[in-house]
């Protein structure tokens, strides 16, 4: 009996030791991070918000960035020769063995507290598109189904021949060939070089073009056409809002900037949006 009562005591304690740090970790949030409440305000009776999400915010989940995927055997070669479409014609399986290293740094890789906020954030307003340059499939797997790919899916795969689609070949060459005309098969990204696909990047402008509310969260802003967005509602006079750990070309426009981690500053804007009682309500 006395050692159970001891357990109990010991286990009621590390409790009461674990909410105190959780608590204390939210209020430190809330004192580094200043979500001004006219943010807060235009979120919660937003019609319309549109985000466009870059690299930043993956790499919170552990996925190196573009120019930072190169370790190992990989260190050697970069990257913008790799992904085009000439080094393709050049050399497929080298192109094809990098694309299956990095699905697997993707693999590894889980939706982080960003992500699930976005999610989290879709459910609560009208409407809703977000708009991505990453090619890993976090946001899907986070919750979000509003989802544009402006740069393709490492996950999906396409004929380099016919530009059509392949979900299936046979497994007898590295790359695998198509199995409707036997041209090469490879990754359905957008390579150095292509246009983005015009159905995803029609609806990337649209959207800009018809929110009442426009984030731009963990993205250098200097990749084009994705850059403009931001600029698309701006010209509207949309309100334009900024989150990044770094300073970038849009924060001197944007009419709310605020600079932190993506996975610190994203979940308490939504926690103040729509407290988590009101949620649970």
């Amino acid at each position: 009996m006395a050692l159970r009562a001891f357990s109990l005591l010991a286990g009621g304690l590390l409790r009461a030791l674990y909410d105190r740090v959780q608590y204390n970790e939210v209020a430190l949030n809330k004192s580094v991070f200043d979500i001004p409440a006219a943010l807060v305000d235009a979120l919660r009776v937003a019609r319309y918000v549109a985000v466009l999400t870059g690299a930043g915010i993956s790499a919170e989940s552990g996925v190196p960035t573009f120019r930072g995927a190169q370790t190992g055997l990989w260190a050697q070669y970069n990257p913008h020769e790799l992904a085009t479409p000439e080094a393709f014609r050049r050399n497929p399986r080298l192109v094809w063995e990098w694309y299956a290293w990095r699905r697997e740094l993707v693999s590894k890789a889980r939706p982080n507290a960003g992500h699930l906020a976005l999610a989290e954030m879709e459910r609560h307003v009208p409407r809703f598109m977000l708009i991505t340059q990453n090619v890993d499939g976090l946001h899907q797997q986070a919750g979000s189904r509003a989802v544009i790919e402006l740069h393709g899916n490492l996950a999906r795969f396409k004929c380099f021949q016919e530009d059509t689609p392949v979900v299936e070949w046979a497994e007898t060459e590295l790359p695998p060939r198509c199995p409707r005309c036997g041209g090469l098969v490879r990754p359905d990204v957008v390579w150095f070089g292509e246009h983005l696909p015009r159905q995803a990047r029609l609806a990337a402008i649209e959207a800009a073009q018809q929110c009442d509310l426009f984030f731009s969260i963990g993205t250098s802003g200097l990749v084009e056409p994705a850059a403009s967005l931001p600029y698309e509602a701006l010209r509207r006079g949309v309100t334009v809002v900024e989150i990044n750990p770094d300073v970038t070309p849009l924060t001197s426009d944007a009419t709310f900037a605020l600079q932190g981690p993506v996975g610190q500053v994203l979940p308490l804007l939504i926690d103040l949006t729509w407290p988590r009682a009101e949620a649970e309500g």
